[in-house]
């Protein structure tokens, strides 16, 4: 079932013949993390991209001894730290399960493979890469140019329902750039 889901998130981007799939699957590797288990720490190179099939994850970075929430992620997604993982270079963010988490993971050496041996997975890439691009631009704008009730208001429109659900508040309030204080009056507000 782990591998039906990735499938079907790989066909909704690209077309591949059921060969190509299994040889993409393969190299995929089933992992799976307690809650608070850290997929990637500060300082080491990303070299997996996670496909999460059951979970919730965040992405952050430290500051002045503060975690800043960069990126929230749950099921049929997928994660990493992508300048680390892209340019094979030290991670400047951490990923941390926020519960227990089911992934399948690829490698950067495998994912450069599957490159060469299959050209079309290239738009899997290209798409994650506009992605997680799209989501850094829109998360920088509204950081700067909208007011924290619509910031939290988009937030609820645009998340899956788990992430709003189940997210701690402190990393809403730190990934939409506000205090945990602010968050609950928005949130009193709002109800």
């Amino acid at each position: 079932m782990p591998y039906q889901k990735l499938k079907k998130q790989i066909l909704s981007i690209a077309p591949f013949t059921e060969k190509e799939l299994e040889t993409i699957c393969n190299c995929f590797e089933s992992n799976s993390y307690s809650q608070k288990d850290l997929m990637v720490t500060t300082g080491v190179v990303s070299n997996k991209i996670h496909f999460i099939i059951e979970g919730l994850i965040r992405l952050y970075y430290t500051k002045d001894s503060k975690e800043i929430t960069t990126y929230l992620a749950c099921n049929d997604d997928f994660v990493s730290s992508y300048s680390s993982f892209i340019n094979q270079t030290p991670s400047f963010e951490a990923i941390q399960c926020i519960e227990a988490c089911e992934t399948l993971e690829i490698t950067y050496d495998k994912m450069q493979h599957l490159y060469q041996t299959i050209p079309q997975f290239e738009k899997i890439g290209r798409v994650m890469a506009e992605k997680n691009y799209l989501c850094m631009v829109d998360r920088v704008l509204k950081l700067q140019m909208v007011p924290a009730k619509e910031k939290y208001q988009d937030f609820l429109k645009s998340s899956q329902p788990k992430i709003v659900q189940r997210t701690p508040l402190i990393y809403i309030a730190s990934f939409l750039g506000i205090t945990p204080e602010s968050l609950s009056r928005i949130r009193k507000n709002i109800s």
